[in-house]
């Protein structure tokens, strides 16, 4: 604080506001109206002496340029040679709504909004919103050198660890998937519901379901950060409750067996055939006769055996000649 800024302090209208702002953003503000636009949410309704409603949307626009910039030029610096994916993925991190709304509530931001009251609850992007209007009110006060000090000072030197945020993996989704295809199991994001708030802003709520199992549910203000929260839980669960996993890895086995199971199972034609049963099937194919066993009769044969002679034995010199002798008297007799 300058000492023109000090002696005006005591002398100021809001001198509880200035206080609050300069232990946030590390300056005095020289044109409080600015700050007070920036904190003005949309759902006050206020409007200017030409009808125009007064919010802090524009400053939000502006005050998102100017953190990209920013943040950008401090990654670039940070992180010298890496390349302009890791950097982009980087700033993206820091500068995604949900990292600005966890900002805004333990520097006190969001506790200085001006809004219906309502929408504080119900909006998680309030805060964020908040956030970056406050650096474009900065900017157009104090100018961007005062923006970039700000977030070196306030934010990365005290409460964000850049290097931890960098490799730092955030999309759950995307490691959900992975931990997926890697078990073979089956994964699916259903919504169960999708609605609108009291503000009109569209809400979702989306399931992350595994083998049929539900497991953890997620909301957001779009179908991605939904998804996001339920990934993100989805995954704590499996890690932090076994019994959870054992129950997917089960359904996935019995999925895969009736996968892989025949329609119909071949039949044992040798037991068949040890068992000595014939099978007569219907037209209809439905029906099935057993044929009777035979008993167990030496005279009870399936084959006839009138057509075989039997084997005839080599005669000897003995029965040679009475063979003889019996013809030649048979022959006698018939003269």
């Amino acid at each position: 604080m300058n000492i023109i800024d000090h002696i005006k302090l005591p002398f100021r209208k809001d001198k509880e506001l200035y206080l609050k702002l300069y232990k946030i953003l590390g300056y005095l503000p020289h044109d409080i109206s600015l700050y007070k636009l920036a904190l003005m949410h949309k759902s006050v309704a206020r409007r200017n002496a030409k009808g125009r409603p007064v919010n802090n949307e524009r400053l939000e626009f502006l005050g998102d340029a100017v953190l990209d910039a920013a943040v950008g030029h401090i990654v670039y610096e940070h992180f010298p040679g890496k390349r302009e994916g890791f950097l982009t993925n980087t700033r993206s991190k820091l500068v995604q709504r949900e990292t600005l709304g966890r900002l805004a509530n333990e520097m006190g931001i969001t506790q200085l909004i001006l809004s219906s009251g309502r929408s504080a609850s119900h909006n998680s992007y309030m805060g964020g919103n908040a956030f970056e209007a406050l650096v474009g009110a900065l900017y157009l006060d104090h100018g961007y050198n005062a923006c970039m000090l700000f977030i070196k000072k306030q934010i990365l030197s005290k409460m964000v660890n850049i290097d931890k945020v960098a490799y730092k993996e955030v999309n759950f989704k995307s490691k959900l998937i992975e931990w997926t295809q890697k078990n073979r199991v089956m994964l699916d994001f259903k919504c169960i519901k999708q609605d609108k708030d009291e503000n009109g802003s569209p809400t979702f709520e989306y399931i992350c379901v595994l083998e049929g199992i539900e497991a953890c549910g997620g909301k957001g203000f779009s179908k991605k950060e939904a998804q996001q929260h339920a990934a993100e839980e989805t995954l704590k669960k499996l890690r932090k409750q076994p019994k959870f996993c054992d129950d997917v890895f089960k359904a996935k086995t019995n999925r895969t067996k009736m996968e892989e199971e025949p329609v119909m199972a071949a039949p044992d034609i040798e037991k068949e055939i040890r068992e000595q049963k014939e099978f007569i099937v219907s037209a209809d194919n439905t029906q099935k006769k057993e044929t009777p066993k035979k008993e167990n009769n030496e005279n009870n044969f399936d084959v006839d055996f009138s057509d075989v002679q039997p084997e005839k034995k080599e005669m000897t010199r003995e029965d040679i000649i009475a063979a003889a002798e019996e013809a030649a008297f048979n022959n006698k007799d018939s003269e």
